[in-house]
């Protein structure tokens, strides 16, 4: 299929044509902390603060530097000592697992689910042992695990739930009495990231955590601010990671529209995952019009039976962005390998490193563009695996 020269670029993310929509609002609240100099814990940051606890209809959210430092942070407040297990899923970024090992816990990766490549709840149930401490559920590519399962395993074993929700936040966790939560404040912590190319995301690096518990919430501020919670009176170990002003001025003129992102980006999953229905080569993923649990962080393919490899050179000669997420499982990359871990553990992770392929997703892709993908696509298999 021969590209419109008309056609907008295809990006993975489209971050300017979502600016050029709202850069008055955007402008006008980043020149805010410009005239009133306030960088550092500015009103800005206060304000979204407050308005993401609404939003998240959580107590508190403490705002910090990056999602990697809310993760370390969320595991500091908890008290967790070297030597405690953590059980993760071996299927995600090393984010998850970078914070565990760096804190001097020991991470014990167990498989992910073949449907949703969330962590596998049978296989943390098999990973616990006298040692473990916590599970950090990870909300895939936008898609809420199956926190009820994972919060009552929890509850069993007296065992910490911090969930990294750096790619779900707005997700819905649906519970069997009807009840709905949103993803990251479900377990005892949760962590976000506000990187650039996220749902909500700002223009730098950014972070928040999120908890129901008072005392954590207060440990917690004080390790974002070098453990003070008086000016040079030192109570806690801590770091230094704080949202910066400007950062947060942008996350405020977004956050009243990350519901209308996140159906944007659900439309256009729901669109692509049409043109690929009952392709005999494609499992595309599911779109749940109930409950809202996969805001599609990132559109990931399952290709079966045919070239992955083949088709990403394809689409990138037609210049259609597209990327593997992730080529590696975590117990195969060499800073977190380790003796226990056996192959035979991670059927599921060993298949799907071969198997996916994320398509462009971000708020800002039309019918047009769609089409071009999936029609590219399509001929790939076409052409050889008539």
């Amino acid at each position: 299929m021969p590209r419109n020269d008309k056609m907008r670029k295809l990006q993975m993310v489209d971050l300017k044509s979502q600016y050029d929509k709202l850069k008055d609002t955007v402008n006008a609240s980043i020149q805010e902390v410009l005239d009133t100099n306030t960088y550092i814990n500015g009103p800005q940051v206060h304000q979204f603060q407050k308005k993401l606890e609404e939003y998240l209809d959580v107590k508190h959210v403490i705002p910090c530097a990056n999602g990697t430092d809310a993760l370390q942070i969320a595991m500091m407040g908890l008290g967790l000592q070297p030597g405690d297990e953590v059980i993760t899923a071996d299927f995600t970024f090393a984010a998850t697992v970078e914070v565990i090992a760096l804190l001097q816990l020991t991470p014990v990766l167990v498989d992910v689910d073949m449907v949703n490549m969330n962590i596998s709840i049978e296989a943390i149930k098999k990973a616990i042992t006298p040692k473990t401490k916590a599970i950090v559920p990870v909300h895939l590519f936008g898609r809420a695990a199956n926190m009820e399962a994972i919060m009552a395993i929890a509850n069993e074993h007296k065992l910490y739930v911090i969930e990294d929700n750096a790619q779900a936040i707005g997700a819905n966790c649906k519970f069997s009495d009807g009840t709905k939560k949103k993803a990251g404040v479900i377990g005892n912590v949760g962590a976000t990231s506000f990187f650039p190319s996220k749902n909500l995301g700002c223009y730098g690096d950014g972070g928040a955590i999120f908890t129901n518990d008072d005392a954590l919430a207060h440990t917690i501020r004080g390790i974002v601010n070098h453990g003070m919670y008086e000016r040079y009176h030192h109570d806690v170990v801590g770091v230094n990671s704080r949202l910066d002003s400007i950062q947060a001025a942008v996350l405020n003129a977004k956050l009243p529209l990350l519901d209308e992102y996140n159906k944007a980006r659900q439309n256009a999953a729901r669109k692509y995952t049409a043109a690929f229905e009952g392709h005999k080569n494609i499992i595309a993923p599911s779109i749940c019009e109930i409950c809202d649990c996969h805001v599609f962080h990132q559109y990931v393919l399952r290709i079966i039976g045919a070239d992955r490899d083949a088709l990403m050179q394809h689409l990138q000669d037609k210049g259609i962005p597209c990327a593997i997420y992730y080529p590696i499982p975590l117990h195969s990359q060499k800073a977190y390998s380790d003796s226990r871990y056996k192959e035979e553990d991670f059927p599921v992770t060993n298949q799907l490193v071969k198997e996916v392929i994320a398509l462009p997703m971000h708020t800002e892709l039309d019918d047009e563009q769609i089409k071009f993908i999936t029609d590219s696509v399509l001929e790939f298999l076409i052409l050889k695996y008539k």
